[in-house]
């Protein structure tokens, strides 16, 4: 394989957002990712609005050098400012996705459906903080539960651990760096905020980061509680054995041991 090559198991990211209005509007956004990277595909533009400096209400925790003149995020949140930012967060809506393996519908509201779409543009447009959760990418669920959203992204972590400790590289088994991920994650969260309220009339593009912010401090919670809720569920593998399906010392019950 050479070096520019991607593996044929390889298929292609795409999300489709179909936003339909009880007036009859209709709304659509295509979400195309390189399969490889998982890095969102954009178009460079002849101009850009003030709001997309990276100066401009720069989230407090940004690695980004000052040679960098745009932020990657706002950039790729043009659209969605120029298409909802005079819209209500509460307003009604149906949201289809489309996938390559399926399609999810729901109705909900404006703020729901913008916050899951922004989830993928915001972890796939190449800011340094948001990266580490660009795994979770492309098993994107719509419209998850809170639940739904605490799983997975503890599960990319400890995936992404197991990568690391097969290579040879630092990693952990708690869930200490993932916390420090989120504090991480929801500065990042009150930046892009602070910019959307300067490029929208309204606050549907606002209210729908809030939701992600949300969901990133519930993470903290979440976790700090013990993940009470799901404990239960793995009962078997707390039965005080390394081997779910019994010891070899023991044979099964009924069976004849043979010396």
């Amino acid at each position: 394989m050479s070096a520019g090559e991607q593996p044929k198991s390889l298929k292609p990211v795409h999300f489709k957002y179909r936003f339909d209005f009880p007036d009859g509007t209709e709304k659509s956004f295509v979400l195309d990712l390189d399969p490889r990277t998982l890095a969102l595909k954009t178009e460079t533009r002849p101009s850009y609005p003030e709001w997309t400096r990276l100066e401009f209400n720069k989230c407090s925790n940004c690695p980004l050098a000052a040679s960098v003149e745009r932020c990657p995020i706002a950039i790729n949140l043009l659209d969605l400012a120029a298409e909802f930012g005079a819209q209500k967060s509460f307003e009604d809506v149906t949201v289809h996705v489309e996938t390559a393996a399926r399609t999810y519908s729901r109705k909900t509201t404006l703020q729901k459906g913008l916050s899951s779409m922004l989830g993928i543009i915001m972890t796939t447009s190449g800011c340094p903080v948001m990266d580490r959760l660009r795994p979770n990418v492309r098993f994107h669920l719509p419209f998850a539960t809170g639940l739904e959203t605490f799983v997975r992204q503890i599960s990319m972590h400890l995936i992404g651990n197991f990568f690391a400790a097969r290579r040879g590289l630092p990693s952990e088994s708690t869930l200490d760096a993932l916390l420090e991920l989120y504090r991480e994650v929801t500065k990042v969260n009150k930046g892009m905020s602070a910019r959307l309220l300067a490029a929208t009339e309204s606050d549907a593009n606002v209210n729908a980061l809030v939701i992600l912010h949300t969901y990133g401090d519930g993470l903290q919670y979440y976790v700090m509680s013990s993940l009470e809720e799901l404990e239960a569920d793995y009962h078997m593998y707390l039965q005080g054995s390394p081997n779910p399906i019994g010891t070899a010392e023991e044979p099964p019950t009924g069976a004849t041991r043979r010396d």
